[in-house]
Formats: structure tokens, C-alpha cells, sequence
């Protein structure tokens, strides 16, 4: 159970970065504590959280975040720029969030100094150390800073503390980029990425809320809770109509069940070469 002191601690410890901010927001839970905390403490005027727009963003994504900064006064800012241009991402190699992360924050660096920002937040928290988590290279490389995680917050606190403040994804499952569902090594195209985010969207709309469309080139490999399987198995032709529609030719689900970051499964992670720094 979380409690006020969690909140004016991180409150705290965000006033000690400086008096002007911006904050990676991506419209995820963790970020979204991280953006409302810090405009509590310091004003929306002095806080500028910025949202990324690119391929591998899906316009919902983008609407979550506008519905929940003009809900809650944030002062909002949309960064565009292509993913799919950035050298060695397009390639998909194991360490692609690295590239990703990195050219966010190059955008966000020029921000803060355009603005005479003091610094540039995100929303790592605690449970991301020890994951394999490539982009938290790019986070140290430019110094970005990390409340939740520098507080030791982890997941589950998180979403108290978003409920505590009445934000509106504190239960929103977890939703990483569309890039993700490509497995590594296969190239990502904008045209994989419409694919996929819109296959997602057509599973949410059939009452399946936490789930994956893993692009297998023709095949979609469905990942889905075992208990929601049945709803599949009731909607198995309309969902086998709508991703042939996309492009697929068959449409496979996994039986195994859902599990975030299942693409990792084909990587060594022995190495502290593959691990998050």
C-alpha cells in the first residue's frame, strides 16, 4: 500500500534536480507518476513532458497521452521525428532500444538547452534493473535522471501512487513499441509496423486487453492469456478474416500464453555485454 510520504519523497527528490524539467512521457504508467509528480512540485509551467511521435508509435498511444496532459494540466509537448531513419534501428538488432532511446534523448538534450532546462527525466523504476533493458545505456550515456528508480519505487508501488492521484492508466497494461513484436534480425518496415499496431487494435476491440501480434513475415503468432483464450476460439474467424485483410497468410496462437518480452527468448543474456547498464 502506498502512502502520501511515497509521493512527497519523490516530490523531493525531483525539486533537487533543478527548478525546470522535462520529462520523457510516453503516456506508460511509470512515466505518467514521473510527469505529474514533478509538475505538482514545480509547476506545469517550469515542467515540459514531451511525447515522442514515430512509427512505432500508435496514434492511441498519442491520444492517452493528450487526454491525460489536458486532464491534469500537464504542460505537453509532442517531439516528431522517424524512428526508421535512425542509422542501425531499421536492422532490428537485439540492442535496438539502445538506438531508439538514444535519438529521444539527442531530441530531448536539445530541448532542455534550447529551454535552459535543468535536466531531462524518464520512467525507469526500480523492477527495470537487472532486465535486460538496452535503452538505460542511452539513459546514462545523457544523463538522465530517474526518480522512481533512484527512489528504489518498483512497479506495483507505481501504480498506487498513480491511483492515489487519480490518473487514469494506473491499471493500463504494459504497452512497449510496436517495434518489439518483430523478432530481432528481421527488418522493420513502416509497413510491419501498420500490421501490427493495427492487428492489436482489433484484438482490444474484442475484449482482449493485454495481448501481442508477433510479425513472423506471414505469420502471426498471436500471444494471448490463457484464460481469454476461449474469447479467440469465439472469434476465430472474424480474427483470421481481419489479419489475412492485413497481410498475413496464417494466423497462429501461441499456446504458451502472453509473455512480455518473449522475443527476448532467443537471446544470450550471460554476458554483461547484453545486459542494461
Amino acid at each position: 500500500m502506498t502512502s502520501p510520504d511515497d509521493i512527497e519523497r519523490l516530490q523531493a527528490h525531483i525539486r533537487a534536480y533543478g527548478g525546470r524539467l522535462v520529462v520523457a512521457f510516453s503516456g506508460g504508467v511509470d512515466s505518467t507518476v514521473v510527469a505529474k509528480i514533478a509538475t505538482m512540485a514545480l509547476g506545469a509551467e517550469a515542467v515540459v513532458c514531451a511525447t515522442a511521435s514515430s512509427e512505432s508509435n500508435t496514434e492511441e498511444d498519442l491520444q492517452i497521452c493528450r487526454t491525460i496532459a489536458a486532464e491534469h494540466e500537464l504542460n505537453h509537448r509532442i517531439v516528431e521525428y522517424s524512428e526508421l531513419a535512425i542509422p542501425n534501428y531499421a536492422e532490428n538488432p537485439a540492442n535496438r532500444c539502445y538506438f531508439c532511446k538514444s535519438e529521444l534523448y539527442t531530441h530531448l538534450d536539445a530541448l532542455a538547452q534550447g529551454g535552459q532546462f535543468d535536466a531531462v527525466l524518464d520512467g525507469s523504476n526500480a523492477d527495470d534493473v537487472g532486465d535486460y533493458r538496452p535503452g538505460l545505456k542511452a539513459v546514462k550515456e545523457h544523463a538522465v535522471r530517474s526518480p522512481l528508480r533512484e527512489c528504489g519505487i518498483n512497479k506495483a508501488t507505481v501504480r498506487l501512487i498513480a491511483a492515489a492521484l487519480g490518473l487514469p492508466n494506473h491499471d493500463r497494461p504494459a504497452s512497449p513499441c510496436l517495434s518489439s513484436r518483430i523478432p530481432y534480425g528481421q527488418q522493420i518496415t513502416r509497413e510491419k509496423l501498420r500490421q501490427v499496431g493495427l492487428a492489436e487494435q482489433f484484438l482490444r476491440g474484442l475484449g482482449l486487453r493485454e495481448c501481442r501480434c508477433r510479425h513472423h513475415n506471414d505469420v502471426a503468432r498471436l500471444e494471448i492469456h490463457p484464460h481469454q483464450f476461449a474469447i479467440v476460439m469465439e472469434h476465430r474467424e472474424r480474427i483470421d478474416a481481419e489479419l489475412r485483410r492485413l497481410g498475413f497468410k496464417w494466423v497462429a496462437l501461441d499456446l504458451a500464453g502472453f509473455r512480455s518480452g518473449s522475443l527476448n527468448a532467443v537471446l544470450d543474456l550471460s554476458g554483461s555485454n547484453n545486459r542494461s547498464e
